[in-house]
């Protein structure tokens, strides 16, 4: 599947909704600091007082995407370590296989650097034999920088349910996108799966 293309792959905006002045984490920490509920929207944001990790100054990224795993009920997780070199193109030329009916959801696991992540969405478009079968959006919150605490920040998606019957079963290819509130992407790849009777 040729990529999809970035119409197919754009998230969905709110009709009036405005992305906030952009502020630091030392700003978002000082901000009314005797705001009792401001203090507790920070914490459960995670902005603390624990140091962060220390960025590489080369790796201008706000969002690096350690890993990809497909948890399953009773099966051990498919999980695709991204920092392996080739692991993005394996992802396309070699599919997994989804047993029909299977309910199952996605994790992602990622570090936050720099600046206070703001509304970061996982998008996906599947497609079969070049038509397109679905869209689904995941919204996955903001996150502040990673910590000496806290280094790696891990979110479940909601579970999802592969189809089943003999029109359901075959190959299917993907196109996905890890994209803030800002537009700017963190991770687009493609990849694809098979639907069979059993897992393999």
């Amino acid at each position: 599947m040729a990529s999809a293309g970035d119409e197919e792959l754009a998230a969905s905006k709110t009709d009036g909704f405005k992305v906030g002045e952009k502020k630091t984490v030392e700003e978002y920490a000082k901000l009314d600091q005797n705001d009792e509920s401001l203090n507790r929207w920070k914490a459960s944001l995670g902005i603390s007082n624990s140091p962060t990790l220390p960025v590489d100054p080369k790796d201008d990224r706000r969002c690096v995407i350690h890993s990809l795993a497909l948890e399953t009920a009773g099966r051990p997780d498919i999980v695709i370590d991204l920092s392996v070199p080739g692991a993005l193109e394996s992802l396309r030329s070699k599919p997994f296989a989804i047993k029909e009916g299977a309910k199952f959801r996605m994790k992602a696991t990622f570090r936050v650097q720099r600046d206070v992540l703001s509304g970061l969405k996982y998008v996906q478009v599947v497609k079969r034999k070049g038509i397109r079968v679905s869209k689904d959006e995941e919204m996955l919150g903001s996150y502040p920088p990673n910590t000496q605490d806290k280094p790696l920040h891990e979110k479940k998606f909601a579970e999802d349910e592969a189809p089943s019957g003999m029109l359901a079963r075959g190959h299917y290819e993907a196109a996905s996108r890890f994209v803030d509130d800002d537009d700017q992407d963190h991770l687009k790849f493609d990849w694809s799966f098979d639907i069979a009777k059993d897992w393999k």
